[in-house]
């Protein structure tokens, strides 16, 4: 680690700004991209940029996105994809704002993103270069820019002068990056980015040693004892919802599943397991909750709605996540008899392990028979899919379930699906076949609009895949389409965008009618949920050279599925608009 000058020796070395540094020590920590939109505050980084390239030194890729939702959610993706975090960078408060919904989603996704922006410069008459010089500067500096996304942040931090930049991108970089990963956000006045450095005077911070904490495996009493439950259990489930994300725990929990006899749900379904297994059962425990005599509950934040059932009384439950407490969550009361915080596919590992050591002659038949049972519940589900998907629907009301079996049939087993259907998510999950680990995947948070951004960063991330971008109208409105389109055309990322439109937000109508069923807004027929009926919305992506088709009628779907999908694996992004069974 080279030692810096200090304040008092005079140097020989070449001086640079704070910027200049803040750009290379992004490429020391590893971020490839920096997804950007720009603002006044950003002069320094520009001139950075365009000063490293002008000497033919490493610059980020940099993607500018005409609207920071894009580009956060752009982030979001590519981490999604490759668990490493990049970079976003906006523009002081108002940037900020506009990320806001995108940090709630990456918290709650548990992905890594670097979040930075400046501030408003703080002199006003050229006490400093970088003064302010326009309106905006008097007006954006608000008490606390920290706090429009502070719930969502692992950390955060005004860089206070430029000699400590790369120490504090360092800092960000290990903190966004252990697990449960998340936001960081590293903020930073336009004077202090102009200031000159020697580099004699800049310090750099190795991954080496700076790593990230690593998570590990749980008390061999603690397995142990869980396994002893799972050896006398008879009704055993696990619910799992990030499970995906994990190198190892897809795999076991699949090997687990069939060794044990084990039921196995994705409640809030994130980053998806395979599907395509026995004892692989679908979206809700409801039906095994009530008899389940031993839970285990692996990487999932929302397994049920106590609302709607209860779990067993004296039934054992195991929690196994990197995060088994939810302190993020005021409220969290899902019943835990035994935490197990670590690495799920270690555990797992151990777990299974143990249960060979101990299983017997009974425990095995015992087993057997579960799976025999959980293999005939299966193929009941995928009858009830079929059935649902024979029905095609009529003329302006499209049934999603046959929709989603005709592009099922179009899909390679790795292709990414970005499922953001709200109340037609579930027809995806139940119609499209997901045999590979994170290629069906949700944000984890409810802010609506994230998919095409996500979808982008994605394509991106694994540019031999196909991407498609699942999204009702309602969604589609939150998430910014012209911008999406924009960078989709300009750096060649060919998305297909299934755009579901049922004329409204299906979910505010269903919710309306939970709370109150027999109520004013029923009977009166005002849910407050209805949308302009006839938008045109494949104009929108033909405005910015996507392929644009809407569709109505259902004997059309199968050759319109097949004319997008041809387009976007050709290298075009297109946009499918297809009209839905109405909310």
């Amino acid at each position: 680690m080279s030692q810096p000058a200090t304040a008092r020796q005079i140097s020989n070395a070449p001086e640079h700004s704070t910027a200049y540094y803040f750009i290379e020590g992004l490429n020391e920590l590893g971020i490839e991209h920096l997804f950007c939109n720009f603002g006044t505050d950003h002069a320094p980084t520009i001139e950075a940029l365009a000063d490293r390239q002008k000497r033919g030194e490493k610059v980020p890729n940099v993607m500018l996105c005409p609207h920071e939702n894009t580009a956060a959610h752009m982030a979001m993706g590519y981490a999604a994809v490759t668990g490493r975090g990049q970079a976003v960078l906006v523009h002081v408060d108002v940037g900020t704002a506009n990320t806001a919904n995108a940090m709630h989603n990456l918290f709650r996704s548990r992905l890594p993103v670097l979040l930075m922006s400046g501030k408003a410069p703080y002199t006003s008459s050229n006490e400093l270069v970088g003064s302010r010089d326009t309106y905006v500067h008097f007006v954006q500096e608000p008490i606390d820019q920290g706090a429009l996304v502070r719930p969502y942040m692992k950390w955060e931090w005004t860089l206070p002068s430029g000699v400590v930049v790369k120490e504090a991108l360092r800092r960000a970089h290990t903190i966004m990056e252990t697990k449960p990963a998340g936001p960081v956000y590293f903020m930073a006045q336009r004077e202090t980015l102009t200031q000159q450095w020697a580099s004699d005077q800049i310090r750099s911070y190795g991954a080496d040693q700076f790593a990230q904490p690593q998570s590990g495996g749980a008390d061999p009493a603690a397995i142990a004892q869980l396994a002893d439950k799972l050896i006398g259990a008879e009704h055993p489930i696990l619910v799992c919802g990030y499970a995906g994300q994990s190198k190892n725990a897809p795999k076991l929990i699949e090997e687990l599943a069939m060794f044990a006899g084990i039921a196995v749900f994705e409640g809030n379904q994130t980053f998806n397991i395979s599907h395509e297994f026995p004892c692989f059962l679908g979206y809700s425990p409801n039906k095994h909750l009530s008899k389940a005599d031993v839970g285990l509950l692996v990487d999932v934040d929302v397994p049920w709605f106590p609302a709607d059932v209860s779990h067993k009384d004296k039934s054992f439950w195991a929690h196994i996540d990197v995060d088994t407490l939810k302190s993020a969550s005021p409220m969290w009361t899902f019943p835990g008899n035994l935490r197990m915080q670590g690495d799920s596919g270690v555990i797992l590992g151990q777990l299974l392990d143990e249960l060979k050591k101990k299983a017997t002659p009974k425990f095995k038949e015992a087993a057997k028979k579960r799976i025999e049972a959980h293999t005939a519940e299966r193929k009941a589900w995928r009858d009830t899919a079929t059935k649902l998907a024979a029905n095609k629907g009529k003329e302006g009301e499209i049934n999603p379930h046959y929709l989603f079996a005709e592009l099922n049939k179009l899909l390679k087993s790795n292709d990414i699906v970005c499922n953001e259907g709200v109340r037609n998510a579930g027809a995806c999950l139940l119609q499209l076949e997901r045999p590979e680990p994170n290629t069906c995947i949700r944000s984890g948070g409810g802010g609506l609009g994230w998919s095409g951004g996500m979808a982008l960063g994605c394509k991106l991330a694994a540019p031999d895949k196909m991407v498609v971008q699942v999204v009702g109208d309602g969604g589609f409105y939150f998430g910014g389409p012209s911008s999406v389109f924009a960078v989709a055309k300009q750096y060649k990322l060919p998305i297909l965008v299934l755009l579901l439109d049922n004329t409204g937000w299906s979910a505010v109508k269903e919710s309306t009618l939970r709370v109150f069923p027999e109520g004013e807004a029923k009977s009166a027929g005002l849910f407050q949920a209805s949308l302009m009926p006839d938008a045109e919305f494949s104009k929108i992506g033909e405005a910015f050279g996507a392929y644009g088709e809407k569709v109505t009628n259902p004997d059309d779907v199968p050759a319109a599925l097949a004319r997008a999908v041809k387009e976007v694996r050709g290298g075009r992004a297109a946009i499918l608009h297809v009209r839905v069974t109405k909310l």
